[in-house]
């Protein structure tokens, strides 16, 4: 089979489409010059995407004019983009223009569910500590833009889906009265930023209000709290904010609410005497993210009440192929692939150590509430709770369980105030 032949063949089981027309064709020169192994072709069309993505010299602008063979060429380019990621990330290049002419059209459309079940939180792993979560989907896909989202893998990201039988299959729901439930609505979707469509969240507060022994958890990157303002809040309703740097929030979470938005809702519904909560998921590591994110974390310790925090979680950028592959797909600038991944329990993740400092610096800076609020790892591997807590779990359902009891308390208390 002639070389043409071997490279139509390889090129429809590769990216090659997500290119531009002008590296498409510096590609297929180069791959004719030095007849890349289908591997090596699949590799380079990659690092293309990622340089485009990252904003980044051109893959024609790397190359150089003369290889000796093959190999030497493969394994310059290689050693190029691996240099990219192993450098910390500097958005100092990125613009907001950048992301215009990518930004997502979304259309809403409705599903009939059968029943509500409740699910196990998706992103759960052999090896790391789960708090067990279960899981509510009244809507499913979001109508935010994170680079870095696994909703994306689950969903068709540009249909937002609501269940029309929502209320009535969760006034179906029948529960153990004598077990502690937690239950999120976050993970298929983001839990305030839809507001009250199709009734959602009358059915939740009714939900809450028939199941006292529920822990039932917003979680959002809205600024969307009206309704909240404007109804009794049942007081096992605890809304938590995922929060990040205003960096990474101006170019990785696009159409998101800004830091500052975010803070004041969760404050106002803190000085309404709704329990509040806050995921640092992903913590993602960049040029002086360390200091960034200990400016956001001394925010938190002086602009709230402790005793109204119900928890602190943290986390950062784990990947499935899947994602990776949808993120490559895109035509947007990122810098979330960017990094130096390594095998993290069958996903891409940052090392132990990098995780280790990131979280490390986390939990010292909030020091101050460390015997008021509940702090934790979100699905991160269980060795790195000693070395960042000075604690541990023995598994899962004791994690669980003292997540529990410590939220419960702090509704207790919250119905007695």
């Amino acid at each position: 089979m002639s070389y043409e032949n071997k490279f139509q063949n390889s090129i429809h089981k590769t990216n090659f489409k997500n290119l531009t027309k002008e590296n498409q064709d510096f590609i297929k020169e180069k791959a004719f010059l030095y007849q890349f192994s289908f591997q090596e072709l699949k590799q380079i069309i990659d690092f293309a995407i990622d340089f485009k993505m990252w904003h980044e010299d051109d893959i024609s602008l790397v190359f150089k004019e003369e290889y000796a063979s093959r190999k030497n060429a493969f394994n310059d380019i290689r050693k190029i983009w691996q240099n990219f990621k192993d450098k910390p990330n500097s958005y100092k290049k990125f613009t907001k223009d950048l992301y215009k002419d990518d930004v997502r059209k979304i259309s809403f459309t409705s599903f009939e569910g059968d029943k509500a079940a409740l699910g196990a939180c998706p992103v759960a792993s052999p090896n790391t500590r789960c708090c067990n979560l279960l899981t509510l989907d009244a809507v499913q896909s979001c109508g935010f833009d994170c680079s870095y989202c696994s909703i994306q893998s689950f969903y068709n990201q540009d249909k937002i889906g609501f269940d029309v039988n929502f209320k009535e299959n969760l006034q179906n729901l029948r529960l153990d009265p004598n077990e502690t439930y937690h239950i999120g609505t976050g993970q298929s979707s983001d839990s305030l930023m839809w507001g009250n469509k199709n009734g959602i969240l009358d059915a939740l507060f009714d939900f809450a209000r028939q199941n006292p022994n529920v822990i039932l958890e917003f979680k959002t990157k809205s600024n969307n709290i009206k309704y909240f303002l404007e109804n009794d809040v049942p007081k096992n309703i605890i809304c938590t904010w995922s929060l990040n740097t205003q960096t990474i929030i101006d170019n990785e979470e696009h159409l998101a609410a800004s830091l500052e938005q975010r803070v004041t809702a969760a404050l106002k519904l803190s000085n309404k005497n709704v329990l509040v909560g806050f995921h640092f998921h992903p913590i993602i590591q960049y040029e002086n993210y360390i200091s960034e994110y200990e400016e956001v974390y001394k925010k938190l310790i002086d602009t709230f009440d402790p005793s109204k925090v119900a928890l602190i979680s943290f986390g950062t950028l784990t990947f499935i192929k899947p994602v990776i592959n949808k993120i490559r797909n895109r035509s947007f600038k990122s810098k979330i692939l960017q990094m130096p991944m390594v095998d993290a329990n069958g996903k891409q993740s940052y090392s132990l150590e990098v995780k280790e400092q990131m979280f490390k610096s986390a939990y010292d800076t909030f020091k101050p509430w460390h015997k008021d609020v509940y702090f934790y790892l979100c699905m991160e591997d269980e060795s790195l709770w000693k070395k960042v807590f000075g604690y541990e779990y023995a598994s899962n359902n004791q994690m669980e369980d003292m997540m529990k009891m410590s939220y419960m308390e702090k509704i207790l208390q919250n119905r007695q105030s």
